[in-house]
């Protein structure tokens, strides 16, 4: 956080609230849907989503290494995506929630 926002937290989520309304827009309706036609809950598909990038982040990486600088920067772009598809996926949930149309909910 120190070398790309300065220490502030808030120019972090603004650039992740930025990527959202313009980089990440076209993919926001994806995050928004669970879209699991199977047995396996929104929840599962979500993990596999992040056990799937934790492979790729991980690549090269031995035990016992110490993580620098490359990694950081490399993982971040990731890591802020995860971030907002959380915060949207979060958004849709309390909305049903709070709207009283929690049908999809009991799937979850």
């Amino acid at each position: 956080m120190k070398d790309f926002y300065n220490r502030d937290q808030d120019t972090m989520i603004e650039a992740i609230q930025r990527n959202i309304t313009e980089e990440w827009s076209s993919e926001e309706k994806q995050w928004e849907a669970c879209g699991s036609q199977t047995k396996i809950t929104c929840a599962e598909k979500y993990a596999k989503e992040s056990a799937l990038l934790a492979c790729d982040a991980y690549e090269g990486v031995e035990e016992g290494d110490t993580l620098r600088d490359e990694y950081y920067f490399r993982a971040l772009p990731v890591v802020e995506k995860r971030i907002a598809q959380g915060g949207v996926r979060l958004a849709v949930i309390l909305n049903q929630i709070f709207s009283g149309k929690n049908s999809r909910l009991q799937s979850m």
